[in-house]
């Protein structure tokens, strides 16, 4: 029979897959012999065949009450005893941490007889009644999926009774009187009375964790950090340990470091006589971790030990959770903490510094992604412009955020999908608050610390949060917040928050390029005082994945100054210059003219105004890429984009007949275009097709190459140029342009005396050409990988219309986890890439072999063409530090 019931001394944290993170640490802790609670964990199998089939799979209820009678055992007390209950805790526990996404439910096993055991025993009858209300205020809003604002109403509206404003100037009456109001809202909202019997208590809540694996928060927040849906969930069921017993008891969350900064130090929150809950959803304001010691200092060594045990353990910043009941320390969970992009930095170089981890593993600490994060701007805190500073709060994520300030999840994702942007200013969030959190720029609140959920969910995202900022007065239901003073910002007014100190600005705040940017600039030195431990730390391990990766990395640039500032983010050379992008502006006309000319004479006159124009455009790139390869595109343009509007001309020539006036120019124009007018521009006459059908096109820009290079070498240079042939479906296509390029190389070479032995390639970028690579390959030096136009052709999508139509609805119906277009489509694209590959080596074993789309920029993509053996990626010139990381992170991972 399937286990799917492992008692907490039966795992292990590397159990993960099965008992999810929780449940795989709960088991760890226990045998390193740290204090837990006991308990046992239902296996994430159990989730799936629960999920699958509407029902627990057999064997599951034996093996929860085998568990579950060995716990009582151990304990001496049974579940929801009437004169001493055991009372326990129902939580989930995926194999990746979602913070806050899926179900908790505390306090199973009371009811109205076990309420007053609960009473007697512990000698505090209000505190029972407190947990008792809690019981049913988080069972129904979790399992019986009643609004919970009826439950904080109806605390509320206690509190305003006595005039008070604080949950624990509420007495054992008080408690008493809500569990009768929340018991009523049960029967109200359900039509059924709160069930009393224990174990059903604890069945109905272990179906709801399992089915909240599929609420929308939990699909959402996946599908934004890509975590697989088919993983499921496991339940954690825990012998209660209660913070909220009295002065002497409470709760709190813990880092080994700091997770915003990665600093070393005592970081966490401390909640007295509070449950888990109130810690991490910031209903109340919590006190610092360091004043622990003053509160229970025998607690607070205890603490500290054990928190210096899991660190070296776990060799990792470690996120810890615990209760102190009446003195006693318990642990209720730790994990591998999320970090800021700046902490994952700093932490993995001083981890390697401390010994505990080599540079192989301090890579595959960071990210990609993180990196991009660090080269974000910051606000210049000299100058603020035209803005002012309103308050703070706690930096629980670094960042410069600027945006409209709402107050609701709805508002921010509606005006976000509008173009604008906006900053959550919440109270405090909760799970609800996801969809939100994730459209707006930064997220704002005036409770919680930085264990909050925002603060939490902020910097496993990361955005930018200020949390906890007291200071202003957040009134979601008026729609404003009001600064010290009586200043109010009303809902559409500018806000500037910065994560990185905690202010709060009125205003737009002007920003700077970060310090990160500045020393892949070249602005700043590593080894000067001007580079902080940040910068230090992002130069060491740049030049470890620099001498670990197989892969080059060029960028993708069209100008000079483009080139130049790859080449200072550390490009080994340019991977895709567009030439359609010098036609633009005023240039645009000779294209046209070209384009519709209807003489030969009138081409060649067209071709020779364009030639020096185009020779001293690459003539300035490869001086900027100078000794390093620059593949330059031939034209490549929709044939629309060169040719006048056939709406405005037709207006044009309607209205001057209607006038009588003459316009024989406009109507043969419009003739032509009429003529060349295409339905689908993008499948076009574009691409290789254009060089054949408009005589002399490519072979001018050709010869601006060659007469480019040549101007280089006498000037002592080294230009490297490759002429890449783009949209070829078929080799007869590439073989004709193909030979009249080199044809054009020889010719120059000859005039100046020089050889000019560049090579001649091709991009790979419609299906038949990835199907038909062994051919191609035979008369192509390079094959570059266009993926961008390849995932259009593959997927049948015409990228600008359908990214404004439906992808936002394939994404919500998670037909895709991530658009095509943003990463890299390894089923389908991915298979003709490699297919292409494959076939293209062994047709010619020394091709060059790289990709130019946006794809050679998007970390998880570069994984896949590493893993493919392409050569080179090419990205645009700010991903190129991001592409390097990549790279060598690839490179050190399939050695491991």
């Amino acid at each position: 029979m399937t286990k799917y019931v492992y008692k907490f001394t039966e795992g292990n944290k590397d159990l993960k897959d099965l008992l999810g993170g929780k449940g795989a640490n709960l088991a760890e802790m226990t045998n390193l012999g740290l204090p837990v609670p006991p308990g046992f964990t239902i296996t994430t199998q159990a989730c799936r065949h629960y999920l699958d089939n509407g029902e627990m799979p057999a064997g599951l209820d034996t093996q929860i009450e085998a568990a579950l009678e060995e716990l009582e055992k151990a304990m001496g007390r049974r579940l929801g005893q009437p004169d001493d209950p055991l009372l326990v805790s129902v939580r989930s526990g995926a194999r990746f941490s979602m913070p806050g996404m899926m179900e908790t439910v505390l306090n199973i096993g009371l009811n109205d007889e076990s309420v007053e055991g609960l009473a007697a025993q512990g000698g505090d009858a209000r505190f029972a009644w407190d947990s008792y209300r809690r019981l049913i205020q988080m069972f129904g809003k979790t399992v019986q999926d009643i609004d919970g604002e009826l439950f904080e109403d109806a605390i509320d509206e206690a509190k305003a009774a006595k005039g008070i404003t604080d949950d624990l100037d509420l007495d054992t009456d008080d408690f008493r009187a809500l569990v009768d109001r929340f018991k009523a809202i049960v029967a109200e909202q359900t039509g059924h009375p709160f069930p009393t019997d224990p174990r059903e208590q604890m069945n109905q809540a272990v179906r709801a964790v399992f089915e909240s694996w599929n609420a929308p928060r939990a699909v959402l927040y996946r599908r934004q950090e890509r975590i697989p849906a088919d993983l499921g969930t496991a339940v954690n069921i825990c012998s209660m340990v209660f913070g909220n017993l009295g002065m002497d008891s409470g709760t709190g969350v813990a880092f080994t470091r700091d997770p915003a900064s990665g600093q070393q130090g005592v970081y966490g929150d401390y909640l007295q006589n509070a449950q888990g809950e109130d810690v991490v959803a910031g209903i109340r304001n919590t006190v610092p971790l360091a004043d622990l010691e003053d509160i229970d200092a025998f607690s607070y060594r205890e603490l500290m030990g054990i928190m210096e045990t899991l660190e070296n353990h776990y060799r990792d910043l470690c996120d810890i959770e615990f209760t102190i009941e009446r003195g006693k320390l318990w642990m209720l969970q730790t994990r591998v903490g999320k970090r800021t992009a700046a902490a994952a930095f700093r932490i993995a170089d001083q981890l390697v510094d401390q010994g505990m981890i080599g540079l192989d593993e301090a890579v595959q600490r960071v990210t990609g992604d993180q990196l991009a994060q660090l080269m974000f701007p910051r606000f210049d805190e000299t100058a603020t412009g035209g803005s002012h500073r309103i308050g703070g709060g706690m930096n629980a994520s670094p960042g410069a955020a600027v945006g409209k300030a709402v107050f609701d999840s709805y508002t921010a994702v509606k005006w976000s999908r509008s173009g604008e942007k906006v900053i959550l200013c919440r109270r405090e969030t909760n799970p609800d608050d996801l969809e939100g959190m994730i459209a707006a720029e930064g997220i704002l609140t005036s409770r919680g610390g930085k264990t909050s959920h925002a603060a939490v969910v902020a910097r496993g995202m990361g955005k930018t949060c200020v949390c906890g900022a007291e200071e202003l007065d957040i009134d979601t239901k008026n729609r404003r917040l009001t600064a010290p003073g009586g200043e109010v910002v009303e809902e559409g007014d500018v806000i500037s928050i910065d994560g990185t100190s905690g202010a709060v600005f009125l205003g737009e705040v002007p920003v700077v390029d970060s310090p990160v940017v500045r020393y892949f600039e070249g602005e700043i030195d590593p080894a000067s005082d001007e580079a902080d431990d940040l910068v230090r730390a992002v130069d060491r391990l740049m030049h470890y994945v620099d001498a670990a990766r197989r892969m080059y990395v060029r960028a993708n640039a069209d100008t000079p100054e483009d080139a130049a500032r790859a080449r200072r983010m550390g490009a080994q050379g340019i991977g895709l210059c567009r030439t359609e992008h010098m036609f633009l502006g005023d240039r645009r006309q000779l294209v046209e003219r070209l384009i519709l000319a209807d003489t030969e004479k009138e081409q060649q006159e067209s071709l020779d105004t364009l030639l020096p124009l185009q020779r001293e455009d690459f003539g300035g790139i490869l001086g900027a890429m100078d000794g390093l390869p620059v593949t330059v595109r031939l034209l490549d343009p929709p044939l629309h984009e060169f040719l006048p509007d056939i709406t405005e001309l037709s207006v044009r020539v309607a209205v001057a007949e209607a006038r009588g006036e003459s316009h024989e120019n406009d109507l043969r124009v419009l003739q032509a275009v009429h003529k060349l007018h295409e339905q689908n521009p993008m499948l076009g006459l574009r691409g290789v097709r254009l060089g054949l059908v408009v005589p002399g096109l490519f072979t001018m820009q050709v010869r601006a190459i060659a007469l480019a290079a040549v101007d280089r070498i006498k000037q002592g240079g080294r230009p490297r140029p490759e002429i890449m042939i783009p949209l070829v479906g078929t080799v007869q296509e590439l073989e004709i342009i193909r030979d009249d390029a080199l044809r054009v190389l020889r010719e120059v070479g000859q005039e100046h005396g020089i050889d000019l032995d560049f090579p001649v390639g091709t991009m790979i970028e419609l299906p038949r050409a990835a199907l038909t690579a062994g051919q191609i390959a035979e008369n192509a030096a390079f094959f570059s990988f266009g993926t961008n136009d390849l995932t259009q052709t593959v997927w049948g999508f015409s990228r600008d219309d359908v990214e404004a139509s439906f992808f936002s609805a394939y994404l919500e119906k998670g037909v895709f986890g991530v658009s095509p277009f943003e990463s890299l489509d390894v089923d389908g694209v991915g298979r003709l890439v490699r297919i292409a590959v494959e076939e293209g080596r062994a047709a010619r074993p020394g091709i060059k072999l790289g990709v130019c789309g946006e794809h050679g920029g998007d970390p998880a993509s570069v994984h896949f063409f590493h893993e493919v053996g392409l050569d080179y990626v090419s990205c645009s010139p700010f991903r190129v530090p991001v592409a390097r990381l990549e790279a060598g992170r690839a490179a050190r991972r399939t050695e491991v």
